[in-house]
């Protein structure tokens, strides 16, 4: 049987590899954090012109172009994929989600239509990556 202090240390010796291991991690998160913030990618995203993104042919010919190649690769799970990422970037504009938040206070009865529509989402992902062969 090990005596206390062999146990003391040895506890000591994991608590700093982990005291260590997420000081890294939390230094890692607070880069990108720094990242984002530096270059105002939620106020970009935010800013985007949906209207005269979709008219723009610089846009629209990439697009066409590689949904053309993914329907002739017949990858219809990309497909999906990118639909739910363009409708996800669709409804975050929409007015419903302007309104999730009214003052300082967040309306639960929104909230709730919102989290059973990202499950939903995120269940078809899962279900066709890994539910069928």
């Amino acid at each position: 049987m090990p005596n206390a202090a062999a146990v003391s240390n040895a506890t000591e010796k994991a608590a700093g590899v982990a005291g260590g291991l997420t000081d890294k991690v939390g230094g890692f998160f607070e880069k990108i954090g720094d990242v984002v913030k530096l270059t105002n990618i939620p106020q970009q995203i935010s800013d985007v012109d949906a209207g005269g993104l979709f008219t723009n042919a610089w846009f629209m010919v990439p697009f066409v172009a590689f949904i053309g190649w993914q329907i002739y690769r017949q990858a219809f799970k990309d497909i999906i994929v990118v639909v739910l990422i363009v409708g996800l970037w669709w409804v975050s504009g929409t007015h419903y989600m302007q309104t999730l938040i009214i003052g300082d206070e967040l309306q639960i009865g929104k909230v709730l239509p919102v989290m059973f529509g990202g499950a939903a989402a995120l269940g078809l992902i899962i279900y066709m990556y890994f539910g069928r062969s």
